[in-house]
């Protein structure tokens, strides 16, 4: 099979669409009403709910969050569909999306575990009261802070199974050459992919949750991708 940029403009695919269609009344609705309960939160705040793993990826922190996460699953998405098919495309949108979820609330759990042990055990009971009571933290602590931070602020959007269908096309098409607009210059996608991967994997170390992005939710969908197109490759005639 061949790729052209012309593909780009195919009209879409049944699985894009309505992941598409499902992200941006997810958004409308959160604007009319209180949605928060359907972000992620870590497993020991009062907030959490099994369910999130999945309804987090349908949330968004605004508009242009959305477009962003949307634009990149029609252009790159559509072309995986294509290639495998709804049902596998389907299943590894989220496997990367839960992929993500998992490696971002384990990456979460040694960090407050390593916090935990900066704090004697009266004052974590005292912030634990403040979780049970929807207390905001006041305290200038930085591990305090740090671990109330990472408790009780959820993580929302689809970044990390978009991140893992960036993977995902980066190995089924390595040399086809991407346009940037930032900066202006022809990138093979193989190289798109290593450099977004090595940006995020620094960001992941020095600040996990940087500017409320979730670092290492990006890189579990790149890694969840990648294990699991391995797996397929096993299976397959050709890989492109």
């Amino acid at each position: 099979m061949s790729y052209t940029t012309n593909t780009i403009f195919d009209k879409s695919t049944p699985v894009v669409t309505n992941i598409i269609i499902i992200n941006v009344l997810m958004l409308i609705a959160s604007n009319l009403f209180d949605l928060s309960g359907f972000a992620l939160f870590y497993p020991s705040s009062p907030f959490f709910k099994p369910y999130q793993f999945i309804t987090h990826m349908f949330m968004h922190g605004g508009i242009f969050h959305l477009i962003f996460n949307m634009y990149a699953l029609w252009m790159f998405g559509k072309i995986l569909e294509k290639v495998w098919g709804s049902q596998r495309f389907f299943i590894f949108y989220f496997v990367t999306g839960l992929g993500a979820a998992a490696i971002y609330t384990l990456v979460n759990y040694f960090q407050i575990s390593s916090i935990q042990s900066h704090i004697d055990e009266s004052m974590l009971q005292q912030m634990r009261l403040w979780l049970d009571e929807g207390l905001k933290s006041t305290s200038t602590d930085f591990y305090i802070r740090n671990w109330y931070n990472i408790i009780n602020i959820p993580v929302v959007g689809a970044s990390g199974a978009v991140f893992g269908v960036l993977l995902g096309f980066g190995m089924l098409f390595p040399n086809t050459v991407l346009q940037l607009l930032f900066p202006p210059v022809r990138l093979k996608v193989k190289y798109f992919v290593i450099i977004y991967g090595a940006i995020e994997l620094y960001l992941a170390i020095n600040n996990p949750v940087g500017g409320g992005i979730a670092h290492t939710a990006h890189l579990g969908g790149m890694i969840f991708g990648f294990i699991l197109i391995k797996v397929w490759g096993k299976k397959r005639n050709i890989f492109y």
